[in-house]
């Protein structure tokens, strides 16, 4: 890769917004993947040639799941929480993110 095409772009970070730190997502990170949580409208594409801009590594593969929000009640009124989408990003072997740092 030149280095023009590993220069984050600001759509990078439209695209993947934050990682998820959950006991679920450090068990995968054992196996090599990694846990963000990523625009609804964004596709798998997208998030490899963002994480890969981003953090300079060589992604094997994604998953995507969209977990729906709850109902709950906000102030005494009924509300919705906002749905999530969240991308379990596996990396090559040798590659990794540490998510504990900031970027």
């Amino acid at each position: 890769m030149s280095k023009s095409e590993m220069k984050a772009k600001p759509e990078h970070y439209d695209v993947v917004r934050k990682p998820v730190v959950t006991e679920k997502a450090t068990m995968a990170s054992e196996n090599g993947a990694v846990v963000f949580e990523v625009a609804i409208a964004s596709n798998k594409p997208q998030i490899k040639e963002a994480v890969e801009a981003l953090f300079g590594v060589k992604v094997k593969a994604v998953n995507t799941t969209i977990t729906k929000g709850k109902s709950k009640r906000f102030r005494g009124r009924p509300g919705k929480r906002a749905d999530v989408k969240k991308a379990y990003v596996t990396l090559e072997e040798g590659n990794t993110i540490d998510v504990t740092t900031g970027l």
